[in-house]
């Protein structure tokens, strides 16, 4: 049976992950560059001092504690939450990602001032919003989460 310390480094994981990719990002690419890699997919260099979709972006810069407190404030909750249920492998590995996502970007916040982004895909003149390799992790977290709630509803009496 899994032990909470293998999800935690699953987050770990994530964290190095992600700020090795932005690392790599902000040393290869000028910001306002394009990079093109296929026909849906180009490298960018963006700052996102809000949340999703530049939720709060234009803000004077208060955002960027609020979103640096609420998610060290979950995922201490989802430290919490791993200790009791290391055991629910769906349910922890969404947690999991989740967490290692959610402190990925709090370090670029504290870093940087905003999240480093780099990865835009588009089609057809629609550009989905610049994301990164945390961004990728919380949202799979988010939809395992939803299986997981599920599963859980489906094997409950």
């Amino acid at each position: 049976m899994p032990k909470p310390g293998h999800w935690y480094g699953l987050a770990a994981l994530v964290i190095v992950l992600d700020q090795l990719s932005k690392w790599l990002a902000l040393d290869r690419i000028m910001p306002g560059e394009v990079i093109y890699v296929a026909p849906f997919w180009n490298w960018v260099l963006t700052f996102n001092p809000g949340a999703a979709f530049s939720f709060l972006a234009d803000q004077p810069g208060w955002q960027r504690w609020f979103f640096t407190v609420l998610a060290l404030a979950v995922s201490a909750w989802i430290a919490l939450e791993l200790r009791k249920h290391p055991g629910q492998k769906l349910l922890s590995l969404a947690l999991a990602l989740g967490m290692g996502g959610a402190l990925g970007n709090v370090i670029d916040r504290v870093r940087c001032g905003a999240v480093v982004d780099f990865v835009q895909w588009h089609a057809a003149g629609y550009y989905w919003p610049a994301f990164n390799v945390a961004d990728s992790a919380i949202s799979l977290g988010a939809v395992l989460l939803i299986f997981a709630s599920f599963a859980h509803k489906k094997d409950s009496p």
